[in-house]
């Protein structure tokens, strides 16, 4: 390599910090401050560095973006959503990054599909079809833009939605009328997630986040005042609590909560008459979780008090910390929440290790499918004839997504699996009935051509570890394929097999993909998390270890093709794994992250802190917890042994993990490690203008997905098709 494409190393300035007795040296601290010209220099020498070691891969890279958009049908749009007397719809359009949002009345002369779904073709829009938000539109002259909500008014003649251009999920509040697209309000900034009309549509409710990006508050704005008339509605004190709402689903009741790692307390307010103070419901107990469900004349509530699976109670709305089970989570199942509809509640709950929809008819309604045995019943839920939702894959989802409306006679939910392109259906409640509403088309997919199935790791503890499996039908155990692993085991976060076309690309070059459903995650139920997190942490990166070694000792991949990502808290398990088994794995891509868990976690004014003790323990004021963090986090534990090429990549605005944790990372790496880096590079990455979620805009995302596959596949020699 010539001089001037060496790596760049930031300079080394003394830094030392002190905790129980303990000095540790951190020369590149100093990378934190991004107001330091220095800084940005350096971030952008890393970003020319990574363009020369990437530039032999430009062919791959716009290969690879073709293939992307050749599976992607461009023009398209979602399956209409009924509100109110409306229809809702989201459209792409081929050469836009950014959706419209449109509309529809719900007229007699609507042509309608399975289900009296509206049947619209895409790009075509309909007598009366209207667009009420054109993303694209918003988007000109910013390099960054994401949506952080988008409601309609209860007399859907207004619409609220929140926009951030920078990527720090700092949210600017528009209200726009859509009768004559005019913006009647614009004067709230810096809000966060959540939006809510009350009854009149005379105020908004959104929330606001602290110095450390906590959301803390919910707020009252009256639509086109000033938001210095803005009234504080509930104020979350605690540091390791964050606060939020939804509007019950029959639109009379802003459901309050505020939750820690391990406990919540809920508030309920009536939205017709918004400027009450919300009435308790369920108090707050160290240990005990819930969620609430407005169910009309009482409240659904999931809640782990004395079942580690949680169980499904009612209680009634003048007393709504008095629980009365319904059902208890079996053996092996976890109840996660309730949907609550005029005709029955529909829980999600994780059972097998996949995700599931359970529905609840109320009683004397018909019962759909005969099925699960339940605990106790309870008026007016009859749990005798409840019934899941399944298609019988050995690796399908199934998880509810957007239904609006009480008096829905039917549940709509999304099938999916790491084969299985994302399929919206519907089950009807008094028959059980299946409708499909539309499969995601993808061109030039034949599913004929690829397998999958679940595989099992033995843990070095002898836990059974399971493993998604998928691969081209040709591909044989033999010991020669290259091999890719995704992992992630924190925060009680599944990782379900799905559908992503853009892993066809590696799929059709013979690569073995994988997901590793460590410990940690919420895959096999609370106690899967619960032995994955504080003092037992370790066992998330030993499982992920045993995984890949699983699949090389199988024979499904080759020793030396094995590559693995993992992003966010899934990028601190990649830099734990690295230094754990380095040889385990030939290259790595680490997405935003969190390698230097122990400066970030022992400092309180950093966001997010104080509510992760509870997740990682509290290193600031527990000496144990403090080592037994310094024995994992991927930056004090980098080695002199040859390691993996890695690929670490960050954005200078992500609120959740700074940029200055890869970029310490990796000047550490760089300055320990014996491999020899002309073969096995290490590379960084920094988008000057974007999120946690890396850059906005799908053809943008694009770029970077190519970016860091090109790069993956190159490493563990798989860049020709099979």
């Amino acid at each position: 390599m010539t001089s001037e494409h060496a790596a760049p190393q930031p300079e080394r300035r003394p830094q030392e910090r002190t905790f129980h007795g303990d000095t540790v040296q951190d020369p590149y601290e100093w990378l934190r401050d991004k107001e330091d010209p220095a800084v940005i220099a350096h971030l952008e020498a890393e970003n020319a560095y990574a363009d020369a070691r990437t530039a032999h891969l430009a062919g791959l890279r716009e290969t690879l973006v073709g293939e992307f958009v050749g599976h992607t049908q461009e023009t398209d749009l979602s399956v209409p959503v009924r509100r109110g007397d409306w229809w809702y719809i989201t459209r792409t359009t081929e050469g836009q990054d950014y959706p419209a949002f449109t509309r529809i009345p719900d007229a007699a002369d609507v042509p309608r599909g399975p289900g009296g779904v509206p049947q619209i073709a895409p790009g075509e829009l309909l007598p009366g079809e209207q667009v009420i938000l054109d993303a694209q539109a918003e988007a000109q002259g910013h390099e960054f833009f994401s949506l952080g909500g988008l409601r309609p008014s209860p007399r859907h003649d207004l619409l609220a939605y929140a926009v951030d251009v920078a990527g720090d999920e700092r949210f600017a509040l528009i209200v726009k009328d859509l009768a004559t697209g005019e913006i009647l309000d614009d004067a709230v900034t810096g809000i966060g997630y959540g939006l809510a009309f009350s009854t009149d549509q005379e105020w908004l409710f959104y929330a606001r986040v602290d110095d450390a990006w906590r959301q803390h508050q919910i707020w009252r704005h009256r639509i086109g005042s000033s938001a210095q008339e803005d009234v504080l509605v509930i104020e979350e004190s605690d540091e390791r609590f964050t606060i939020g709402f939804e509007t019950s689903r029959d639109r009379s009741t802003l459901v309050i909560q505020a939750g820690s790692t391990t406990t919540s307390e809920g508030w309920l307010l009536d939205l017709a008459d918004p400027t009450s103070a919300p009435v308790p419901a369920g108090g707050r107990r160290a240990g005990v979780e819930y969620a609430l469900e407005h169910a009309g004349d009482h409240l659904l509530v999931v809640h782990n008090d004395g079942h580690e699976g949680f169980v499904l109670a009612t209680a009634p709305l003048e007393d709504p910390a008095a629980w009365t089970t319904i059902l208890a989570a079996a053996e092996g199942e976890r109840f996660e929440s309730v949907d609550a509809f005029a005709a029955a509640a529909v829980l999600e709950l994780r059972s097998g290790g996949l995700a599931s929809v359970r529905v609840i008819p109320r009683a004397g309604a018909a019962a759909g499918t005969a099925g699960t045995a339940g605990t106790a019943s309870a008026e007016p839920w009859d749990v005798a004839a409840a019934w899941d939702i399944s298609h019988g894959g050995e690796l399908d989802s199934v998880w509810l997504v957007e239904n609006p409306n009480w008096d829905q006679t039917a549940v709509r939910y999304q099938l999916t699996s790491l084969l299985t392109p994302a399929t919206v259906a519907e089950a009807g409640f008094a028959t059980g009935e299946r409708t499909v509403l539309r499969v995601t088309p993808v061109p030039h997919y034949d599913p004929e051509l690829y397998v999958e199935k679940r595989l099992w790791a033995t843990a070095e503890d002898g836990t059974r570890i399971p493993l998604s499996v998928a691969m081209r039908r040709e591909v044989e155990a033999d010991g020669t394929n290259p091999g890719y692993l995704y992992g992630y085991g924190s925060y009680e976060v599944s990782i379900d097999p799905s559908f992503v076309a853009t892993r066809l690309s590696l799929l059709d070059r013979g690569v073995v993909l994988a997901i590793a459903h460590v410990r940690g995650g919420g895959e096999m139920g609370r106690a899967w998390y619960e032995q994955g997190k504080l003092q037992a942490k370790r066992s998330t990166f030993s499982d992920f270890v045993a995984a890949g070694r699983h699949l090389v000792d199988a024979g499904w991949v080759a020793p030396d093709r094995l590559s693995a990502e993992g992003r966010s808290a899934g990028g601190l398990l990649m830099g734990a794994a690295a230094n754990l088994a380095p040889e385990t794995f030939r290259a790595i891509i680490a997405g935003v992250p969190f390698v230097d868990a122990l400066t970030t976690i022992l400092d309180p004014s950093l966001p997010l802190t104080v509510g992760e003790w509870e997740e990682w323990g509290d290193p600031l004021h527990d000496p144990e917890v403090y080592a037994y963090m310094k024995s994992y986090t991927p930056y004090e534990n980098v080695r002199a042994v040859e390691y993996p090429a890695i690929f670490a990549s960050t954005s200078l605005n992500d609120t959740r993990v700074f940029f200055v944790e890869p970029a310490k990372w990796i000047a550490r790496l760089r300055e320990t490690v014996t491999s020899d880096q002309s073969e096995r590079p290490i590379v960084f990455r920094c988008e000057m203008v974007a999120g946690h979620g890396g850059r906005s805009g799908r053809y943008a995302k694009w770029d970077q997905r190519a970016d860091e596959l090109a790069w993956l596949l190159d490493q563990i020699g798989a860049t020709e098709l099979i």
